[in-house]
């Protein structure tokens, strides 16, 4: 992996664990009236839906800083994928397809980090090992 694609990928998942960061916390401290007035979601769901952002959000940067398990860091990406999937169904439903554009354009930066953060890529017959330091 070039040293560009280190610090793009890098960055990138500093900019989603800091959205879903912020996402996540908003369905944990909003009352559940304000929680359900733009979707038709039982609050318990959007709740649990702001506690796996928050993992997420974890799974995306703490693998790397740390240094350990880095193998959770494309599975929690691709969780938020997954709820990225949910979040553009309901908005196009309920607000129309402009409304669905950027949880569309936030689940592909999430996938694009899946993708490239995933196991399956060999460099020279060897499993590439990223830290946030370029091993």
């Amino acid at each position: 992996m070039t040293r560009r694609m280190h610090y793009t990928l890098w960055t990138v998942q500093w900019i989603l664990a800091l959205l879903y960061l912020f996402a996540g916390a908003m369905k944990l401290i909003l009352p559940a009236a304000e929680l359900t007035k733009q979707m038709a979601l039982p609050s318990w769901f959007v709740r649990f839906i702001g506690v796996a952002e928050l993992f997420g959000a974890a799974g995306l940067i703490l693998p790397g800083l740390l240094g350990i398990r880095r193998e959770l860091t494309p599975l929690a990406a691709t969780g938020l994928v997954l709820i990225m999937i949910g979040a553009v169904a309901i908005s196009f439903a309920n607000m129309g397809p402009a409304q669905a554009l950027m949880p569309f354009m936030v689940g592909c930066l999430a996938g694009f980090i899946a993708w490239k953060r995933s196991g399956i890529f060999r460099q020279n017959g060897r499993q590439q090992c990223w830290s946030l330091s370029q091993s």
